[in-house]
């Protein structure tokens, strides 16, 4: 895959804020840190080292080590999700073949079988898997079960994975480099949720949807989509993107992160759970870290192959 200039200067800036962060978090005489929830950020620092570290690992090593990792985060998302289904011992059947589909979802990234990771989980799985569940003959909950396992693999499995095709999105003559891709994908995803959080808790009044996010406001989205936009534009060396292509990659991901962070709350609010787990400190579980990058991986990855026609 190789390892580009523009990828070495993003992996400098991410290990210097990090370290910066985390000095400011353990300096006691710093007053501006002194706040009620130290403790907590701390956390979240130290759990950013990990997963960035981790990630910019995979992605040195080449190709299929990322899909590699990125499938092993899909398996852990869903098994974060089908944990709390409470299923019956006849459902685990079904959640098995569910697992199993996993596979073959990243194996056709890795040998860029692009029909096919487009149809194998929406196509072929959901197909089976009602079927597998009429073969076992237990029609109580039948709607409900098959209706979860397929929710949480088009969520889990079938949109996340799309962060990984990216991988493959390599046209060095266009400026287009999927680990660059990447990066871009997920610091401004990241950024969104931390912009529309900071406006939020400053200027926001106005709920959007209290029932669902009562954090979520009006001034908290349009903050958080100006601050991404604005950093869509900074980090533009790392796509092929015009201004204006820049602009509108900045308003998708602003909007698909928010789909996607409501989404997941509606989730664990009908789940009667605040947190998907606590794998990760000061975050909660893989999911609860993910749920933004649901919704912008798969459209950010059709807005750039329907540009430039990559896959």
């Amino acid at each position: 895959m190789g390892i580009t200039i523009n990828f070495l200067i993003i992996s400098i800036i991410l290990i210097f804020t990090l370290s910066v962060a985390s000095y400011l978090l353990r300096d006691k005489e710093n007053q501006l840190f002194r706040i009620k929830g130290t403790q907590e950020l701390l956390d979240r620092v130290n759990t950013w080292w990990i997963i960035i570290l981790t990630l910019l690992f995979f992605l040195v090593i080449g190709t299929n080590a990322t899909i590699v990792f990125f499938a092993l985060i899909s398996y852990l998302a869903f098994k974060e999700y089908v944990s709390h289904l409470n299923a019956r011992q006849s459902d685990r059947r079904i959640i098995f073949w569910a697992y199993i589909s996993i596979i073959p979802q990243y194996y056709f990234i890795a040998i860029e079988w692009f029909t096919m990771f487009l149809i194998w989980i929406p196509i072929y799985a959901f197909l089976f898997l009602p079927l597998r569940q009429v073969l076992i003959g237990e029609t109580k909950g039948f709607i409900k079960n098959t209706a979860s396992i397929q929710w949480g693999l088009m969520l889990f499995v079938f949109l996340f994975s799309h962060i990984a095709y990216l991988v493959t999105f390599n046209r060095p003559n266009e400026d287009i480099i999927g680990v660059e891709l990447i990066l871009y994908l997920l610091i401004l995803t990241q950024g969104n949720d931390v912009f529309q959080y900071i406006w939020g808790k400053k200027l926001g009044s106005i709920k959007i949807i209290p029932k669902v996010s009562p954090n979520k406001t009006v001034e908290g989205f349009i903050g958080g989509m100006v601050s991404t936009i604005i950093l869509s534009m900074l980090l533009s060396f790392l796509t092929p993107f015009t201004l204006i292509e820049t602009t509108i990659a900045g308003v998708i991901i602003s909007i698909g992160g928010f789909f996607g962070d409501v989404v997941i709350s509606s989730i664990k609010r009908d789940l009667g759970i605040k947190d998907f787990g606590s794998l990760l400190a000061g975050h909660g579980g893989i999911n609860d870290r993910i749920d933004s990058l649901i919704y912008t991986a798969p459209l950010f990855f059709h807005y750039i192959n329907y540009l430039y026609q990559i896959a």
